[in-house]
């Protein structure tokens, strides 16, 4: 498809300046000591759900868009390796280990094995379905499966090896500052993805195609470099303003 469907880049802008915004929280609340009394759980929790899912589901929305998932795929974790190794280096908070943009890495390379494999996720059916499924797969990484008190406790043996951390099974003793595992968040990643071939089959709605707002769609389009750029600079300023 060569139609830029603006409205991602709206959703995207709007969802870089909020993260820029709760990793300024972060900073002050978990790097520099300022009492934030607001930002705890549960409105943390929310608030980072809230810029992390619509990140993945752009990202598996785009699928539909790329020539080369497989490339955009390899990107993605030079990037993610980089990021890991920069931050392990930098040692100012923990180093992060199997983020977002290893996600978006490995959700694009299961993608393109599926599209190569002629299984590709597709329709709304699909998406919903993925989208149920993540929700309730979301805690596995805490060791249990199922929404609520409906729970089903995951046997501790394994979680019991450091090797399965990228799945979603981390080990004793593993921190990231940053954790978004393969399971449960492809799923989140393929319902974005189903969604996104049914439209470019059937199109876009033309309202959602042309809407305009030039400051979002401006900072949209280049999410990789906001977010790799961002965090040195909060840092920067934090210390420079205390």
């Amino acid at each position: 498809m060569s139609l830029r469907i603006q409205a991602f880049d709206i959703a995207r802008g709007f969802a870089i300046i909020s993260m820029v915004c709760f990793h300024y929280c972060y900073d002050l609340v978990y790097l520099s000591g300022v009492d934030l009394p607001w930002f705890r759980p549960p409105l943390q929790d929310v608030w980072r759900a809230s810029i992390s899912w619509v990140f993945l589901l752009i990202a598996g929305c785009m699928c539909s868009f790329s020539s080369n998932n497989l490339k955009r795929a390899l990107r993605y974790g030079t990037l993610a390796l980089a990021i890991y190794v920069v931050t392990t280096i930098a040692s100012v908070d923990a180093p992060i280990s199997f983020g977002i943009i290893y996600c978006m890495a490995a959700s694009t390379f299961v993608e393109w094995l599926l599209e190569r494999l002629g299984h590709k996720p597709w329709g709304l059916v699909a998406a919903l379905v993925l989208f149920l499924l993540f929700v309730t797969c979301l805690h596995v990484p805490n060791g249990y499966v199922g929404w609520g008190s409906a729970r089903l406790c995951l046997p501790s043996e394994i979680y019991s090896t450091q090797w399965l951390s990228w799945l979603g099974l981390p080990g004793p003793g593993f921190v990231s500052g940053d954790y978004y595992p393969l399971v449960p968040f492809v799923l989140l990643f393929l319902s974005g993805s189903a969604l996104g071939w049914w439209f470019a089959e059937r199109g876009y709605p033309t309202w959602f195609a042309s809407l305009e707002f030039g400051p979002l769609e401006a900072v949209g389009r280049h999410p990789l470099l906001i977010y790799v750029l961002h965090q040195p600079l909060l840092l920067l300023i934090c210390r420079v303003s205390s």
